[in-house]
């Protein structure tokens, strides 16, 4: 049964639920009962991608693939899906076991980040896609009417070695090599080691620091990807 939170929260989002116990398991961190969250969080997180994506596609027609992408990745992000949650207060509606009650599992990123993406696929397996589409569109229409592609983008090596740090992840290691080509211009290609890949990145470019940066923006994908 539903918690007077729970029903609340339900009516500040302007959903409602045909079967509350979808609801209720989304809500449910896996310390706290078999049947939690975690299946409707990846189910979740593959609607939120398309939706957000559907949306970028949208509002910015002349915006290449690579910026896309990237915007997309920072919306979608645990850190952005959590902040998203704390507005809501989803911390105070989850269903937790003892331990994570007792060190606040309620305010950990990764468990608010979670639950979030579970609610939205438990919305669309009880209501559909268009309800759920509606919901995240909703709550990122402020984070997405507030981006300026016009922005300066910084080079592809400080952004990633930001990102690193704001992570505090070890510094990229790079390497560059001259490389045998049948062009008549010099061709390099630059490796970028970083602790957060299980492989490391490499580019090729007409100088060092041109093969560097294409190294860099790889890893940055790769990394916002899985953040």
């Amino acid at each position: 049964m539903m918690t007077t939170r729970q029903k609340a929260l339900c009516k500040s989002l302007q959903i409602e639920f045909n079967d509350t116990a979808l609801l209720i398991q989304a809500l449910t961190h896996r310390s706290a009962d078999p049947k939690n969250n975690e299946r409707l969080e990846y189910l979740g997180d593959a609607i939120l991608n398309f939706v957000i994506a559907e949306a970028l596609f949208t509002r910015f027609p002349q915006v290449k693939e690579g910026k896309l992408s990237r915007l997309r990745a920072s919306l979608v992000k645990g850190e952005t899906l959590a902040e998203i949650a704390r507005a809501l207060q989803l911390g105070e509606v989850l269903v937790l076991g003892p331990g994570e009650l007792k060190s606040g599992g309620f305010r950990r990123e990764s468990i608010l980040a979670d639950a979030l993406e579970a609610l939205f696929g438990a919305l669309y397996l009880d209501s559909g896609f268009e309800p759920a589409r509606a919901l995240i569109v909703q709550l990122y229409q402020e984070r997405i009417e507030a981006i300026d592609v016009t922005e300066t983008v910084k080079d592809p090596k400080t952004r990633l070695q930001e990102l690193l740090q704001s992570r505090k992840q070890p510094l990229p290691i790079y390497s560059v090599k001259e490389v045998k080509s049948d062009k008549e211009q010099p061709e390099f290609e630059a490796s970028c080691q970083v602790k957060l890949l299980d492989k490391v990145v490499v580019a090729r470019g007409s100088s060092h620091r041109k093969a560097e940066k294409k190294a860099a923006e790889r890893a940055l994908t790769l990394i916002e990807g899985k953040l």
